[in-house]
């Protein structure tokens, strides 16, 4: 049996072989690890791509319809600010007088007035007659505001003698708080379209409550 010795040009053959395989197998290493990584580092990029656009899509669409809200409330204001509207209270007296002829009756389940809510006993100085009118009233919720319908009766009459119906909001402004008003209909008919206005009446006067649930 033959022995190669040590530093026979078939050692060093063989000692560089090993080496080089041994390079060989550290280089597939690396490069394996090198494609794991490029794998990974590529995977991470991809789903953060993805939930960067996830992101920036549902900002987006949020921001959209927030948009639109604001376009929506801007052509409110507009339409609503060219109606020119003042708010008073007023109580109109027949003849100077002040007389209770009776109460009308409740209607669609209304709450009657009693008489120590009108003054039973409340007279004017001159003893004159007194006309009374009792004003009923429907409101239905719309937008930032309200549609509000007025029932006037006479004495204790069932059925009102006018009726009248109108758009109400309230708007902070920096002299304090303003109501806006839009007469929508009289007894049961949609008033005439304002030429400047982009408010509806007919749309608007569909909530009007009247009584009997028809016009007169």
């Amino acid at each position: 049996m033959n022995y190669v010795a040590s530093g026979t040009p078939e050692n060093i053959a063989l000692a560089q072989q090993v080496n080089s395989r041994l390079r060989a197998d550290s280089s597939y290493v690396a490069a394996r690890a090198f494609l794991f990584r490029a794998l990974g580092l590529g995977a991470f990029a991809c789903l953060a791509g993805i939930g960067i656009g996830a992101a920036a899509y549902g900002w987006a669409t949020l921001n959209q319809f927030d948009t639109a809200a604001q376009k929506i409330a801007a052509a409110m204001q507009a339409a609503l600010s060219d109606v020119t509207l003042k708010t008073k209270g007023e109580v109109t007296l027949t003849d100077n007088t002040l007389k209770l002829e009776g109460l009308p009756k409740a209607v669609g389940g209304a709450p009657t007035p009693t008489k120590a809510q009108l003054g039973d006993d409340a007279a004017p100085a001159s003893k004159a007659p007194v006309n009374t009118t009792f004003t009923v009233f429907k409101q239905v919720p719309y937008l930032d505001g309200q549609i509000v319908t007025g029932w006037n009766f006479k004495d204790s009459t069932d059925h009102p003698y006018q009726q009248y119906c109108y758009f109400s909001r309230r708007s902070n402004e920096s002299k304090g708080q303003v109501e806006i008003k839009i007469d929508l209909a009289m007894d049961g008919k949609t008033l005439p379209q304002p030429q400047k206005s982009d408010v509806n009446l007919d749309i608007l006067a569909r909530n009007c409550v009247w009584h009997g649930g028809k016009s007169l």
